[in-house]
This record gives structure tokens, sequence and C-alpha cells, in this order.
């Protein structure tokens, strides 16, 4: 952990994975855009889209240490678990460490 101007503590392994999360939801939500059967993938491509925006705002909110970290990290926890279940249900499915990681964080295991 480093310790920012603020006296906070930035957590700069949470928010790598957090970051690889965010990149490999953006990178499915333009894979899925390029297969034929997109039109029966819409739920996924959403929940992937609000993963990727929840971990863009969660990473931002960790380094920085921010008053509400704890609580964006349990609610990215629920979306990539909510995100990874999703997924899992077709064969290019990806791992949402993230989920975990952000649960302990938030102190919601």
């Amino acid at each position: 952990m480093i310790t920012t101007s603020y006296g906070h503590y930035m957590n700069e392994r949470l928010v790598k994975i957090i970051q690889d999360c965010e990149a490999t939801c953006e990178h499915m939500t333009n894979y899925l855009k390029k297969l034929p059967d997109f039109g029966m993938r819409t739920t996924q491509a959403m929940l992937l889209r609000d993963c990727a925006d929840i971990c863009g705002l969660t990473a931002k909110y960790v380094a920085r240490g921010a008053i509400f970290a704890r609580q964006a990290a349990a609610l990215c926890a629920c979306i990539c678990e909510t995100c990874g279940q999703e997924c899992a249900k077709f064969p290019d499915q990806m791992s949402h460490s993230c989920a975990r990681e952000c649960r302990a964080f938030a102190g919601v295991i």
C-alpha cells in the first residue's frame, strides 16, 4: 500500500485487478458486437458495459482513498458477479476475480 498526500492508502494491487476487469469487459463488449448471435447476447453486452463502467469508477475511488471506496467496491463486486454469471453461460466466458477482491476490500465476504 502507498500513502497518498491526503493520508489515505492506495491499494495498487486491487486497483490493477479492477482496471484489468474494466479492460476485459471493454474488449468483450467489442468482441460480442462482431458475433452473428449478438442479438441473443444483449443482456451479456449490457452487463459487460455496466461492469466496465463501475470498474472504472471503483478503480478511481480506491486509488485516491475516496470516502465511498468500500461502498463502490461492494457495488462493483455485485455487478462483476452478475456479469460473470451471465458470461459463464457462453463458451467464450472470462474469469471475474475482480468481484472476489472487491468484496474482500469492502468487507463484504
